[in-house]
């Protein structure tokens, strides 16, 4: 049954709270569901904020949730887009994927870059290439290239089509159209080279020209059905920037498709133009006023005395998103609609509380500039406001402590401050780890000191022991196989399950190797590859592993051949020098494969192989990681297949990509999971938490 408040247009809704923005939207989906069985199509930047509308839709009636969250099928924006594209256009016309993806377009890039650096116009790229034995910098450049003709795909499709037209140039708000210097004249000729290389068939346009395709499409007055596979309503929440291409394709939907979106916005006045680069987006008609006084056109020399100072120097993204919102915003279409349910469209509220932070957030939703903050506000004690603090600390180790002494402090003032309320932002989070683990980690669950917390966007060899035995294994060109290298691997259990060996078999497995004086390299031949001395055979693994053969041979007889028997091995024990011998001789057979390049077919069977050689896990989290790097390994080789990549690769690439596809955050980080979130500080993370700290603060690494 359809519901009468589900009728299509574009709707937006200001405000400078998050949490107020998230009421208003639950308030909507309670009042005009949709059917039993539709999913509720949120666009969200990050699986942060959908958890965190879950969480809220989840609420009971009485505190303004709806008791339930289900259906709610968060996405991110370009995966949306390009499925709005394939409903619109047809399935046919548009493959699900578009060859002028960015991983795609990599390993097309590495194919054509070496025929194309004949050319005098490529002489830069020529240059940089230089000495390039391993081909690393080769694929370096293509994963630059491929993400640079990316963004040129969303935010420049205007330079494309001029690029396609064989014109070198680009076109800009102010100058008008300008010549390519010379030295940058590569770019659009290499971007003919790809539309060569990749052909003209519908199917194989690239996102630019599918998206014009598409709005010539959705503007056909004979279209009055919604096309199938878009749905009834569509909400935006919690995202900072939108391109224009993106704001284009939503207005374009909002046709056949309700579209609401939230928009957090920091000041309740016209801001467009209170920075050096004006007239380049000041626009003609706007969503909010200006401000009483603000005169149409601001002198930067007099910029201080009409604006906030932070806005003016850290709003450019917001304030250039907002601006393209005018373009599309229409309030007087749907403005009565939100008064019929008692609620308004521009949810701007005065930020309650005395101290500094609320005096800093209300002088900037006021637009308010420092002349009129120092007449308004009294001062603030530093040493009874706590709303916003800073602390000095000498090293990452010693933040770390500063921090957790600090939140024990707001515990003890707050009860009902909760670990989940607070999130803490750093540069770089793999650098962080080990410091949080030794001061949070180390205190025992039962000592009231303890304090729950979770790692976010952590890449996955950093925590997935597998992934780390995997990647230790794709170094064995290049690795010393010290005897620490190979215990670390023996620590992995799903390892251990191949070869089958047990936990408990692992003391007497390293009395064995430290009895048989074991110190590095599998044999001669594995340490000569390492660019040493050449080095005798003497304490390498296969060594060892002779003197534990000779010795349960032999017992403690004479040495034969120059080998000392290793007298321990014997009775049941020796059982474990089999999987033992299965385990080295499996290292050396790796070793000899990995050395040698080879085209994407056949590294597909080496590194299957190598799974299927060293782990063994059908089920639980093990399980799920080799499905996923088996399944990464198809990606890969389809990709190189679509781009007619047969060239032989290193090592080195491989072994880049397939760790780094591993790597990369999806959905699944851990948010609101009952414990203090330490995560990486993005420009997009809008969460909204009752505490936020900060740490590593340091020159060169904010502002970011």
């Amino acid at each position: 049954m359809s519901s009468p408040g589900i009728v299509p247009g574009f709707m937006v809704v200001h405000g400078n709270h998050p949490e107020a923005l998230r009421d208003l939207l639950v308030q909507w989906m309670a009042r005009y569901p949709l059917a039993p069985l539709e999913d509720e199509v949120v666009l969200v930047q990050s699986n942060g904020i959908g958890q965190w509308l879950k969480l809220a839709l989840a609420r009971d009636v009485a505190e303004g949730g709806c008791g339930i969250a289900a259906a709610l099928e968060p996405q991110l924006p370009s995966r949306f887009i390009w499925q709005a594209y394939r409903a619109v256009l047809g399935q046919e016309a548009v493959p699900s994927t578009s060859p002028f993806d960015k991983e795609l377009l990599v390993w097309r890039l590495i194919r054509l870059l070496p025929s194309l650096l004949v050319e005098p116009v490529f002489e830069p790229l020529h240059r940089f290439l230089a000495r390039d034995a391993d081909l690393r910098k080769r694929y370096q450049l293509a994963e630059r290239l491929a993400d640079l003709f990316d963004q040129y795909q969303v935010y420049r499709a205007d330079w494309l089509a001029g690029w396609a037209r064989g014109e070198d140039t680009i076109q800009t708000s102010r100058q008008g159209v300008q010549a390519l210097p010379e030295t940058l004249r590569w770019q659009p000729r290499l971007w003919r080279a790809l539309l060569d290389d990749v052909g003209t068939a519908p199917a194989d346009h690239s996102r630019a020209q599918v998206h014009r395709l598409f709005l010539a499409a959705a503007s056909d007055p004979s279209r009055e059905q919604r096309p199938r596979g878009l749905p009834r309503r569509l909400l935006v929440f919690g995202i900072s920037s939108l391109p224009q291409q993106s704001l284009e394709v939503l207005s374009a939907l909002a046709r056949w498709v309700q579209v609401l979106m939230c928009v957090h916005n920091p000041c309740e006045h016209y801001w467009a133009n209170i920075i050096a680069d004006k007239d380049l987006l000041r626009a003609e008609r706007s969503r909010q006023a200006r401000k009483a006084g603000a005169p149409e056109v601001i002198d930067d020399a007099l910029l201080h005395a009409h604006a906030h100072p932070l806005l003016a120097a850290w709003g450019k993204q917001g304030r250039d998103f907002i601006s393209l919102l005018d373009v599309h915003d229409e309030r007087e279409r749907y403005e009565q609609r939100f008064i019929d349910i008692d609620q308004r469209i521009d949810l701007f509220e005065p930020n309650g509380g005395a101290g500094v932070l609320q005096q800093l957030q209300d002088d900037i939703l006021d637009l308010r500039p420092l002349a009129e903050t120092r007449a308004r506000w009294p001062a603030v004690d530093p040493r009874t406001d706590g709303s916003l603090r800073f602390h000095l600390a000498h090293s990452p180790q010693r933040e770390v402590e500063v921090l957790h002494d600090q939140l024990l402090e707001a515990f003890h003032r707050d009860p009902t401050l909760r670990p989940r309320d607070i999130i803490v932002m750093v540069p770089d989070i793999n650098t962080y780890t080990p410091h949080v683990q030794a001061v949070f980690g180390l205190i025992d669950h039962a000592d009231p000191r303890h304090i729950p917390f979770t790692l976010a966007d952590q890449g996955q060899r950093h925590h997935d022991p597998l992934l780390g035995a995997l990647e230790k294994l794709l170094a064995l060109p290049q690795s010393r196989l010290a005897v620490s290298d190979v215990l670390d691997l023996l620590e992995v259990p799903a390892l251990r399950a191949r070869f089958g060996i047990g936990d408990d078999q692992l003391p007497l497995l390293h009395r064995w190797i430290s009895a048989a004086n074991v110190r590095w390299g599998l044999h001669a031949e594995q340490r000569g590859s390492l660019d040493l001395p050449q080095a005798p055979e003497q304490n390498s693994w296969f060594f060892g592993l002779r003197r534990m053969l000779l010795g349960y041979a032999v017992g403690a007889g004479q040495d034969w051949q120059g080998i000392e028997p290793l007298d321990e091995i014997g009775g049941l024990d020796a059982a474990l020098l089999g999987p033992l011998v299965k385990l080295l001789d499996a290292l050396d057979q790796h070793w000899r494969a990995l050395r040698e390049p080879a085209d994407p077919t056949v590294w597909g069977e080496r590194l299957r192989a190598l799974l299927q050689g060293f782990f063994l896990a059908d089920e639980g989290v093990d399980g799920f990681t080799l499905m996923k790097l088996e399944t990464t390994l198809q990606d890969w080789q389809e990709a190189c297949a679509a781009a007619d990549l047969h060239e032989a690769l290193p090592l080195s690439v491989v072994r880049e990509h397939w760790l780094a596809q591993m790597d990369q955050a999806g959905l699944g980080q851990p948010f609101f999971a009952g414990s203090v979130t330490f995560a990486t500080l993005m420009p997009m993370r809008a969460i909204p938490f009752r505490r936020v700290c900060l740490l590593g603060m340091n020159d060169g690494d904010y502002p970011r």
